[in-house]
Parts: C-alpha cells; structure tokens; sequence
C-alpha cells in the first residue's frame, strides 16, 4: 500500500504532460500550410505529376510566379465543347463518334 502511495503520483506526473495540448500553430506556420493547400490544389488541377509537379511546387511554396497556362487554339476550344456536350447527353461508341464529327464540323 505504501508503494502504491508512492509511485501514484510519480505516474500521474508523467502522465499530465502527455495530454497537455500542442500550442497552437505559429502565423508563419499557419501561411506556410495555407500556400502548402493551395499549391497543392493548383497542382493537381493542373495534372501535374513526377518532376514536373515536384518544380512546380518548389516554385510556387517559394513564392515564385508560375507562368500560366497556355491558352487553348480555336480547334482545341471548339474541341473541349463538343466532348463537354457529349458528356452530357452521354453519348457512347458509334453514336458519340457521330455527334463528335458534327459539332467539330459545325
């Protein structure tokens, strides 16, 4: 019992710092983790992938500008719309082969 009374309050001792709470993230911690997400979403928006994802990040987390996209010639436009309008209807196979041919055509 005396033992007991003993090593009691040493556990405890060790214990009450274990589930003391982390302090909060620091400013610059917090803007390093909003650049971190943001970059990230840009990235993957962007499809980037391997070494290519990987400069893109390190530019952008340093706070370098990114250059933008390229902006679409008229045919690749033109062929973004018909493939988003063929989604919708859901066209398949021979169907979204004839539509497609039309509306590029068109």
């Amino acid at each position: 019992m005396r033992s007991l009374a003993l090593i009691l309050p040493i556990v405890l001792g060790l214990a009450v710092p274990a589930v003391a709470q982390t302090p909060a993230p620091s400013a610059a911690q917090a803007a390093h983790r909003d650049r971190m997400k943001s970059c990230n979403a840009d990235a993957g928006s962007q499809k980037l992938a391997g070494s290519a994802r990987k400069g893109f990040m390190s530019d952008c987390l340093a706070g370098k500008s990114v250059a933008p996209a390229k902006e679409l010639t008229p045919q690749q436009a033109k062929m973004k719309s018909c493939n988003v309008d063929a989604l919708a209807k859901s066209l398949k196979g021979a169907e979204r082969r004839t539509f497609m041919s039309t509306c590029l055509k068109g």
